[in-house]
């Protein structure tokens, strides 16, 4: 099977799953949701077979000093991990203030609230680190304008769930590949709110070559263009998920960019921020992603970094 239409098929099977859970989920107690999402972890630890080999060959490469035995421990925890996170995500539409003082931890934020009071723009830049969609859903429910990126799935229900769930929380979503999605940006900025982008995976964009762990790795530079272009704050933001099930989110100090400011240093220093946030809980981070792929050179339509 083609890599476009077994995509395909995957994001058509995970949409039916998301429907089934979705209908319990939101239903049940967040921590019995926690507890299936980390029995449906350890079944598709055996199960997604090629995944797993996948994950444990990109963990290797990025802490090659860890031992077998410690990369199958991080591996069958990062299998529990996105487990829960398709129970919570479920769960999010109960999210509102209440529950959100009970479940998270939110530091930094304060900081960025400030200055969207005061009409400044906001990029934020995350990854897929910890539950990326309770972060972008945690902060809509502040109520100040928050708007993400994403990019455009092949199966249109998954976009419909994604788009309408975050939409609840007040969460804007722009489509990466529609022809408004500049203009929409530009919009997000100049109005004062938040626009959200995730750079840690090599996706067919506009893109430069950065350290991760220790080795070029291709990068969105079109998020960090775009800040220095309107000046925007610059802010690194994670979420972590505790051992007391709780979610950490924390946005980092902001950075301040000028228009004569290097795009592709400020793409390396957001990266450098997302590799310390792995190494703080590795195993939530989504390790079958080859993130040091090479790509045709046609198919990387701005400047390469060597």
């Amino acid at each position: 099977m083609a890599a476009p239409a077994l995509r395909a098929f995957r994001e058509r099977v995970l949409y039916r799953a998301l429907v089934v859970i979705s209908a319990i989920g939101r239903r049940i107690p967040l921590r019995t949701g926690q507890f299936l999402g980390r029995q449906l972890g350890r079944i598709a630890w055996y199960v997604a077979r090629r995944e797993r080999n996948k994950a444990l060959a990109h963990l290797a490469i990025a802490f090659p000093s860890m031992s077998m035995l410690e990369r199958h421990r991080v591996i069958r925890a990062m299998f529990r991990h996105l487990g829960m996170s398709v129970f919570e995500i479920a769960w999010l539409p109960n999210l509102d203030e209440r529950s959100r003082h009970a479940t998270t931890i939110i530091e930094g934020l304060d900081r960025v609230l400030a200055e969207i009071d005061a009409g400044r723009g906001v990029v934020v830049f995350t990854a897929h680190c910890g539950n990326w969609e309770w972060l972008s859903y945690a902060t809509g429910t502040f109520g100040r304008p928050v708007s993400v990126l994403q990019r455009e799935r092949d199966q249109p229900e998954m976009n419909r769930y994604i788009t309408e769930l975050r939409a609840k929380a007040g969460v804007r979503t722009i489509d990466r590949g529609s022809a408004a999605s500049a203009r929409e940006m530009m919009t997000a900025i100049r109005r004062g709110g938040i626009l959200a982008f995730v750079i840690d995976q090599n996706i067919r964009t506009e893109s430069v070559k950065v350290p991760f762990f220790g080795r070029p790795a291709l990068t969105p530079i079109g998020p960090a263009r775009l800040a220095v272009r309107t000046g925007a704050l610059a802010v690194p933001a994670f979420i972590q998920r505790l051992d007391d099930g709780r979610h950490h989110i924390r946005y980092l100090e902001p950075i301040e960019c000028h228009r004569n400011d290097d795009p592709v240093a400020l793409t390396a220093r957001i990266t450098e921020s997302i590799e310390e946030q792995i190494h703080r809980a590795p195993e939530q981070w989504v390790w079958m992603h080859d993130r040091w792929r090479e790509r045709p050179k046609w198919d990387v339509t701005g400047t390469v970094a060597q």
